[in-house]
């Protein structure tokens, strides 16, 4: 008998503990009494009936992240696997239907992405998936959005993280890639090489327009040169004629071009044919004619001036 008040006491206090339910925050428990729903119990402290309600595990209000793998076929006969990564949230004014309405509720959202993504992929080539994969994830978003919020579950965010194609197909992609690159590398090396041609080229223009620049002013000193030599004679020997001072000029240049070449070894002087041959003989000859004929001509200058100097002292 002693021991009934202190039962009695631990009875009492277990009632009243049990009649107390702490809900976490982004959490929610459903309540069914006698085996029926009777409420939601939010986040806080909440009171129940012992013995009468029952409370349910704790429901996650949390986005939590799926991860789906798909293997399906292009349109251009490539097996290629997706990795699918879909956000889910039980929303909170549908707390009874997330909880009630689907047995299994992440095998169910993994049927809606295979569906999908098995009708979306056969539509496209192999680049055209790598290339859209943001399409696809589109499509999954929004056929589960569709189907699912009647359920209880918001579909926050649909992605496409990985696209796994055949290890042969990745070779062959890898050799063509590689086969890309180095094209674009001939192409920019023969590029570089165009542009080096074309700087050394307008840089030969330029040096061979400054050298016929100066060959030009070469000339024109030549030729003025020319033009001072036979004024020249022309003023101090007037009884010879110009043509025969011109001759006289060139075979004083061509015997200073000769003896130019002739200091250079490696030089040979071959005249052009015997024809030429002759008739540098005979320039030569005519040359030498007039040679004499100007010292001649020089020296008859030289005694009439020593005559006229003679008379006039007398």
């Amino acid at each position: 008998m002693e021991f009934i008040p202190l039962i009695a006491l631990g009875a009492i206090l277990y009632v009243l503990f049990s009649s107390f339910k702490m809900v976490r925050e982004r959490s929610a428990h459903i309540v069914e009494r006698l085996g029926s729903y009777n409420r939601i119990l939010h986040p806080g402290l909440n009171f129940v009936v012992p013995f009468l309600d029952k409370v349910s595990k704790q429901i996650n209000l949390k986005i939590q992240q799926m991860e789906v793998q798909i293997e399906t076929k292009t349109k251009d006969n490539v097996f290629v696997k997706l990795q699918a990564s879909v956000h889910v949230q039980v929303m909170d004014t549908k707390v009874k239907e997330a909880y009630y309405e689907l047995d299994n509720p992440y095998n169910q959202i993994s049927s809606y992405i295979f569906d999908v993504v098995r009708a979306e992929v056969p539509k496209m080539e192999l680049d055209d998936v790598f290339a859209r994969k943001d399409d696809i994830a589109t499509a999954v978003r929004m056929e589960l959005a569709e189907h699912m919020e009647k359920y209880g579950y918001r579909i926050v965010k649909t992605l496409i993280t990985d696209i796994d194609p055949d290890q042969l197909v990745k070779d062959s992609m890898n050799r063509i890639n590689a086969a890309r690159r180095n094209k674009e590398a001939i192409a920019e090396d023969a590029e570089g090489r165009k542009i080096s041609k074309i700087k050394d080229a307008e840089a030969e223009k330029e040096s061979k327009r400054l050298q016929g620049e100066g060959v030009a002013e070469q000339r024109l000193a030549i030729i003025k040169g020319f033009a001072d030599s036979v004024e020249d004679f022309s003023n101090t020997l007037s009884d010879v004629s110009p043509s025969e001072i011109m001759q006289f000029v060139l075979l004083t240049q061509h015997y200073d071009t000769v003896k130019e070449i002739g200091e250079k070894n490696a030089s040979i002087l071959v005249p052009y044919s015997p024809g030429t041959l002759s008739g540098l003989q005979q320039q030569i000859m005519e040359g030498t004619q007039l040679s004499d004929n100007l010292n001649k001509l020089k020296i008859s200058s030289l005694e009439e001036e020593a005559i006229k100097k003679a008379e006039k002292k007398h």
